[in-house]
């Protein structure tokens, strides 16, 4: 269980960080919800959820976020609250604020992803735009 969490806090620091320094927990709970609603539709592990391909962007090659969650430990303290989120989201402690999300998208993005075209939202927080598809 200690890799899940692990890989699971490492994904929410590299796609949410930012976003806590504004919107606080709630948008890296929010982040650990889509990992997490992915893995229990999918059956798969959380480890797998996050390491597909192209699936999480901090987890491709070449995106400069991935160095940043390699190295990533507890001894920084966004990280170790990720770390803890991630932990509570694992162990269903945290109640899902995204609605059910699987997909979400940045507002940053130049273009809207295809699969979001035509979609309703379930939530936004912060520049994170949320769907269950």
């Amino acid at each position: 269980m200690d890799k899940e969490i692990e890989i699971m806090a490492k994904t929410i620091y590299g796609e949410a960080r930012g976003e806590y320094k504004k919107e606080g927990i709630k948008a890296l709970e929010a982040v650990g919800h889509v990992i997490m609603n992915r893995s229990l539709s999918s059956s798969l592990p959380v480890s797998s959820e996050c390491l597909k391909p192209k699936q999480f962007s901090c987890w491709n090659p070449g995106d400069p976020n991935r160095k940043v969650i390699e190295n990533a430990t507890l001894s920084d303290p966004v990280y170790r609250i990720c770390y803890i989120v991630a932990k509570r989201i694992i162990c269903g402690e945290v109640d899902d604020i995204t609605g059910g999300a699987n997909h979400y998208y940045s507002r940053h993005l130049k273009k809207i992803p295809y699969w979001a075209k035509g979609k309703i939202s379930t939530v936004q927080i912060g520049n994170h735009i949320f769907f269950k598809l």
